[in-house]
């Protein structure tokens, strides 16, 4: 339990540790805040990799924490073979991010505080892998949603990152009314916080609908997706991190974790269905027509998120954390190449790039894997957790399984379409961006480079690949993007996930030539008009499809404008009402109360005279009445 322990225990406990770092540009102070972020990391990493290879059993401990009532809460650690890996590949991105960081962010003035909020973002997200109790669970949760508002927001110079990081944490906040609200009724449901006890008792549809609502938020799934594209004015380093190994994988593994509940609610794994299928499609679509690296490859995340929450949906829990392992790999790797490419060009926009093989052979070279294996070429990594994604679809579509029937054939068309839309826009990425001429200085570039984050970079003459302490970070991060895929053939490993034995079927068939068509079409577009965007095929929808087809703007107009409207009149209502009338009480009181206190202090002979007056009145006064009756 003691070494189990330490997988969270050590980067949150370091991660406090680097906040008390002054967060000045004094060289000698970063280099504390480097070995505190970068040996939280390794540290868990040797870890977690001694657990896994030593332990023979799940590694579980809970104790007793305070009781309300029947309801007994606890605190507990549960590891087994499948979280492990899953910790590993939390542990090797983000050491990867911190190593990376000391070279993207080496005049970055915030950087202490930065390496200690991805410790504390590590060690949130390993809590949650690593937790036995529902409690521990949602103090990992809150600790990431906490991290990432202030990672996001990181550099404040950009107008658009404290905006995206307040979008983001509204949003989320927004899933995580009904993520807190599920959790208490299983709570208060089974009387137990323990997660072995609560999967032991019957499901309750409702809390497993509420949580998905948490779920939705976190991992950025329809209709809650809208934060992370936004999400892109914060350091490239910490978009590999959120959509490889932190907050977007924690939805997935949540459902993962909760699974035998879910498997008994036919109408939780139909919400689960249907939101997964929007969101592959939304995702893939709106990734065709962006125009900045960084958001390609975050609409990239919000489709591949929903593979995975597509497999949980048909039935699959094994291919949706097997496709979470593989997709950590490759997405981390196309993440920090992005920061690459954007300190050699100092842009985001692909409009300004081209040509860039020559220059950056290594960068080159490790976004054809990553895109490889994102579009799910074979044998990358990719190609063999999509195709567990589809086969297990395929499987739902037959009658007999616990999710209904329909859910298995929209999960299973949508994934097929959105193979050859990953395919036409991850080869319109590379081509664009890598080959060609270079546009860096043509004539209709935006001049106004959003999202750039770190604007005392000096671009250099030509653009090159990246200093060793960033290179080394993608090199490595190559491999499992490469050959992770494989490892489904070792047993233990299929084991740990209750995987299915990998076999190559005729039902790889289609999806291969769903991908040659897709990256064809990118291919022929690309040549057929050269010096021309493969996106301008897309005529009139591109701004809608640039745009995530406006939902941000549906949910401005149709919750944010309502919601703030009913802010105003109730604030309105509590000025001019509530503290009006407190107000005016409390000013009538007091005037009443001077004069009083004035007719207390007049002379003597003043209020005898007064009294005198008043008799003579009252006595005039029962005269008259008398005289009348």
């Amino acid at each position: 339990m003691t070494a189990a322990a330490l997988i969270p225990g050590v980067p949150l406990l370091l991660g406090l540790l680097g906040l008390l770092l002054p967060p000045d540009d004094n060289r000698a102070r970063r280099r504390p805040a480097a070995v505190l972020g970068i040996t939280g990391a390794a540290v868990s990493l040797l870890v977690t990799l001694g657990v896994l290879l030593t332990a023979t059993k799940p590694v579980e401990w809970t104790t007793h924490w305070v009781s309300f009532g029947d309801i007994r809460l606890t605190l507990g650690i549960s590891a087994g073979h499948a979280a492990l890996y899953v910790a590993l590949a939390v542990c090797a991105v983000a050491l990867a991010v911190q190593v990376y960081s000391v070279a993207y962010l080496h005049d970055d003035p915030r950087y202490a505080p930065y390496a200690a909020q991805i410790s504390l973002f590590t060690g949130a997200m390993l809590l949650v892998v690593t937790s036995g109790d529902l409690i521990t669970l949602l103090i990992g949760w809150e600790v990431m949603g906490a991290c990432s508002y202030l990672l996001i927001g990181h550099d404040r110079r950009l107008p658009e990152a404290p905006a995206a990081a307040v979008k983001a944490f509204l949003v989320t906040r927004v899933g995580d009314v009904g993520f807190l609200l599920g959790v208490a009724i299983l709570i208060v449901d089974t009387g137990t916080s323990q997660i072995s006890a609560v999967l032991a008792e019957p499901p309750h549809t409702a809390a497993l609908i509420l949580i998905l609502a948490g779920v939705a938020g976190k991992s950025a799934q329809f209709p809650l997706h809208t934060w992370l594209p936004d999400a892109m004015a914060g350091p490239t380093p910490i978009s590999a991190l959120i959509h490889a190994a932190t907050m977007v994988a924690a939805g997935v593994y949540v459902v993962f974790r909760l699974y035998p509940l879910y498997q008994q609610s036919p109408a939780a794994l139909a919400v689960l269905g249907v939101m997964a299928a929007i969101t592959i499609l939304l995702g893939a679509l709106s990734a065709m027509a962006q125009d900045d690296l960084k958001r390609v490859l975050a609409w990239s995340t919000v489709s591949q998120i929903g593979y995975m929450t597509g497999a949980l949906a048909v039935g699959s829990p094994a291919a949706a954390l097997f496709h979470l392992l593989t997709h950590a790999a490759f997405k981390a790797l196309l993440f920090l190449a992005a920061g690459a490419v954007i300190h050699a060009v100092g842009t985001n926009y692909l409009s300004r790039m081209g040509g860039l093989r020559e220059h950056m052979p290594v960068t080159f070279w490790s976004f054809v894997v990553g895109l490889g294996a994102l579009a799910g070429l074979p044998p990358l990594a990719g190609f063999w957790s999509k195709e567990n994604v589809v086969t297990a679809a395929t499987h739902a579509t037959e009658a007999g399984q616990a999710t209904p029937v329909w859910v298995g054939w929209l999960v299973w068309i949508v994934a097929l379409l959105a193979v050859g839309i990953t395919a036409w826009y991850a080869t319109r990425l590379l081509l664009w961006a890598f080959l060609g001429v270079s546009r860096a200085h043509g004539p209709d570039g935006p001049d106004w480079e959003v999202g750039f984050d770190d604007a005392r970079y000096t671009e250099p003459a030509a653009p090159h690949d990246p200093p060793g302490l960033m290179r080394w970070p993608i090199l490595l991060l190559a491999v499992p993007s490469a050959l992770l895929g494989l490892i489904a053939y070792a047993p233990g490993f299929r084991t740990a996930l209750e995987l299915d034995e990998p076999h190559l079927s005729v039902a790889v068939v289609l999806p291969l030539i769903l991908l040659a068509a897709g990256a064809t079409a990118a291919w022929w577009l690309w040549r057929e008009v050269p010096g021309v965007d493969p996106a301008a095929a897309l005529r009139r929808a591109r701004p809608l499809l640039a745009a995530g087809f406006r939902l941000d703007d549906i949910q401005d107009r149709f919750l944010v404008r309502p919601t703030r409207a009913l802010a105003r009149a109730v604030t309105t209502v509590d000025d001019k009402v509530v503290d009006a009338a407190v107000e005016g009480t409390g000013a009538t009181t007091s005037t009443v109360g001077t004069a009083l206190a004035y007719a207390h202090r007049i002379p003597l002979p003043v209020a005898a005279a007064v009294v005198l007056a008043g008799a003579l009145l009252l006595g005039v006064a029962v005269v008259l009445f008398g005289a009348a009756a």
